[in-house]
């Protein structure tokens, strides 16, 4: 028996999961492709460490805010609409892309390439 998210975990508590498991995941990228940044700029010394850790925080803050906004939007519209499937998912991903695309010039496309790839995501999940 499977337990919905509306029916028994707080949407804080899903939102706080999400931000540390992505907020790592960022860390670790960053902390990955900071290094490689670095020496594409050809930096060294002092330089390079400033560069390499403000590469990771910025990539754990920017993945653990996406994650902030995708599984809260995502938590409400199952409470609110009482189902779980793909139209939460595809406007939590369009509500986050739109978020993080707003300082762009093509925020719409952002905002709808993010709902698609989420919308993936969840397709491939449920055809397990």
């Amino acid at each position: 028996m499977e337990v919905g998210i509306a029916d028994d975990i707080p949407c804080s508590s899903v939102a706080v999961d999400s931000v540390i498991r992505m907020g790592t995941a960022g860390l670790i990228w960053g902390s990955c492709s900071g290094p490689y940044d670095a020496n594409k700029f050809g930096l060294a010394g002092i330089h390079r460490a400033s560069f390499i850790a403000k590469s990771v925080g910025r990539f754990g803050f920017q993945w653990g805010m996406f994650a902030a906004i995708f599984s809260s939007t995502r938590c409400g519209l199952q409470r609110y609409r009482r189902r779980n499937d793909w139209v939460n998912v595809l406007t939590a991903g369009v509500v986050a892309g739109a978020a993080f695309g707003a300082g762009t010039r093509n925020w719409k496309q952002v905002a709808g390439a993010t709902g698609l790839v989420c919308l993936l995501c969840h397709v491939a999940e449920d055809s397990r």
